[in-house]
């Protein structure tokens, strides 16, 4: 027996549930998990069911029978086969912290995805990735061939039929041609809890300001930078006994947590993007030991 996911969003409507519960029960699949959220100042509904389907009906057959249920509803709807796992690009710059975790993450199945490679504008890395069979592609950026290097990064990511973009503490500004090319295929990880504190060193800078907790945001990449829906967020909490050093520790630390959860979240199609906001609908059964690793 076959596992899908369902992902729906449309206009509020009533009667939504009936008729999609209806559908997947006559075409033989069980309901294993169903989240739903309807948002009533949006007026507009989220749905995400992961299913069984009993009878070996496949995806694309499910999916073409579904067609006239989501016309009913202006439905923008997906099945996702659950068995598939998403081909994630990674880039990096100097900080490898991120990539570290992911690559750890992704070897022992805590973190279910396919690397297709890794694109950095330095060559710290390349062979902490080459040992792990993986990819590595080295794309200069200065100001003066950044046109180029996205054309570069473009057709890697067509070559390696990558779905989804990491942004693993890469520290170059995307082009706003490329953020909406892209658009919620790219997910980038800052320390978003010390917004105060802008250019070098802002770990120390917090340090200096005394704060009391220090935290990371993941988040899709837009043309507003650092300013795209919110998908995850974690904070740590420091005191006034420690060094600006344990400040960079921790933070590290927990950017890295919040980048694998994040991850996590979608690629197992959880997340739904409602405007400036995000609608995260908690882990489905099976999934949750690998969410909370870490």
């Amino acid at each position: 027996m076959s596992s899908y996911v369902l992902t729906v969003s449309c206009p509020t409507s009533r009667g939504i549930v009936a008729a999609i519960s209806g559908y997947l029960a006559e075409k033989g699949c069980n309901i294993v998990d169903s989240s739903q959220f309807d948002d009533l100042d949006a007026k507009r509904f989220f749905m995400r069911i992961s299913f069984i389907s009993e009878e070996g009906v496949d995806r694309q057959a499910l999916l073409d029978g579904f067609a006239p249920v989501a016309e009913k509803f202006a439905m923008e709807a997906e099945i996702f086969d659950a068995s598939e796992r998403m081909k994630v690009l990674l880039m990096v710059s100097r900080f490898g912290h991120c990539l570290n975790d992911l690559l750890y993450r992704s070897k022992i199945g805590a973190l279910p995805i396919d690397i297709v490679g890794v694109v950095s504008n330095h060559f710290d890395y390349q062979k902490l990735v080459v040992n792990h069979d993986i990819p590595f592609h080295h794309i200069k950026v200065t100001k003066e061939n950044k046109p180029q290097a996205e054309a570069q990064l473009l057709e890697v990511v067509e070559n390696s039929g990558t779905e989804l973009v990491v942004l693993a503490r890469y520290m170059q500004v995307l082009s706003d041609a490329l953020c909406k090319k892209m658009s919620g295929r790219i997910i980038n990880i800052h320390h978003s809890f010390l917004p105060s504190f802008k250019g070098a060193n802002p770990y120390k800078q917090a340090y200096t300001r005394g704060v009391k907790l220090i935290g990371a945001t993941a988040h899709y990449v837009t043309a507003d930078l650092d300013e795209g829906p919110i998908i995850e967020q974690d904070t740590v909490r420091v005191t006034h006994a420690q060094s600006p050093e344990d400040y960079v520790s921790l933070g590290r630390d927990v950017e890295a947590q919040v980048l694998a959860r994040a991850i996590h979240a979608h690629i197992h199609h959880r997340v739904f993007i409602n405007g400036n906001r995000t609608i995260v609908f908690p882990p489905s059964p099976g999934s949750y030991a690998s969410e909370r690793m870490g």
